[in-house]
């Protein structure tokens, strides 16, 4: 059930529109402030576009697209324009959004970060990507954990940014911390497209959760972005699916978190989110609460090691043209 896409939109109902963003070239202030002024005025395209939408979606890059620079001109802040005009279009179309910026970050590498602005203009959920794409991405490692925001119709919503939808534990931890809706922004091109796919159902079914998912679209003249916005209901079933690639197209469904506590609370069968840790219940009283795996035992100890790790040929971006790193996570540069 999706409400022909939102058009008919039911009492519990949550729309949400996915823009596949044509993919821009940005490599001055003058085209970062350009290109904002575009995806405010899509802000607005979504908004006429239905009536009844309740939340639209940007992709990561949305404003500057996939060259990975990382001048300080081209950089955004909280509390610079960039983030003021997001906020304006929000309250201007009265409807909630969620873009993505490069946010600058003195003694580091800048954030890969991802924002929910409500109707009203305010910041409801602030989080840096967790897994920036290496080697190919300079992404300072987010530390913000993963949030969880309240938003349209009282939904529970959380964000991860493309690659991490690639880690299982990124959205377990989503739905973990009560999101029913999972968005997932991204700047992916086209060979990543069938991974794209099956993982944004695997995480809406293993988790009893929605999942709303996009990415760029079009060309720049180097990469070529493939749209596949891709909306998934908590059983896997896709609800909408931007199959044309066509640039700017909004896609758009209803969807019910209404029906995902529903599931949770009363599914036994594959109720994958609470028999997670509560294995074998039928067996023993509460099922075993215990942690029987050696990766994240060792991961919340400092100790995660790869039976393979000697082997592995690619650790730092060097091949990608970025000098090796000499500081370690949650350190700052001297030189900054």
């Amino acid at each position: 059930m999706n409400g022909l896409g939102g058009l008919n939109k039911s009492r519990n109902g949550v729309v949400v529109g996915l823009v596949q963003l044509q993919l821009p070239v940005v490599e001055t202030k003058a085209q970062l402030t350009a290109q904002t002024a575009r995806v405010v005025d899509l802000v607005a395209k979504a908004r006429r576009n239905m009536g009844t939408m309740d939340l639209v979606v940007f992709p990561e890059y949305m404003l500057h697209g996939l060259s990975m620079d990382t001048n300080p001109e081209i950089m955004c802040s909280m509390d610079g324009p960039e983030v003021a005009a997001l906020k304006q279009a929000c309250i201007d179309n009265a409807i909630w959004g969620c873009f993505s910026i490069m946010e600058a970050n003195p003694g580091g590498n800048p954030y890969n970060t991802g924002l929910i602005i409500d109707d009203a203009g305010a910041v409801q959920l602030y989080y840096r990507k967790m897994h920036p794409w290496v080697p190919v991405e300079p992404w300072e490692p987010g530390d913000t954990g993963i949030p969880v925001c309240t938003g349209p119709k009282g939904a529970k919503i959380g964000l991860i940014i493309c690659h991490d939808g690639m880690f299982p534990e990124m959205a377990r931890e989503a739905a973990y911390k009560g999101a029913e809706i999972m968005i997932r922004t991204a700047g992916y091109t086209a060979p990543i497209r069938e991974a794209w796919r099956f993982t944004n159902r695997s995480n809406s079914f293993c988790n009893l959760m929605v999942t709303a998912n996009v990415c760029m679209c079009g060309s720049d003249g180097t990469f070529d972005s493939m749209g596949e916005g891709m909306i998934v209901d908590f059983d896997g079933t896709v609800l909408a699916h931007g199959q044309t690639g066509r640039a700017d197209e909004i896609i758009t469904a209803e969807v019910r978190p209404d029906l995902v506590r529903e599931a949770r609370a009363g599914w036994g069968v594959e109720n994958n989110p609470y028999q997670f840790g509560h294995r074998g219940y039928v067996a023993v009283n509460g099922g075993a609460q215990d942690c029987p795996y050696s990766y994240m035992t060792d991961l919340a100890n400092g100790a995660y090691r790869l039976p393979w790790e000697d082997e592995v040929a690619v650790t730092d971006g060097t091949g990608c043209g970025f000098p090796a790193p000499t500081r370690s996570f949650g350190e700052k540069d001297a030189m900054q």
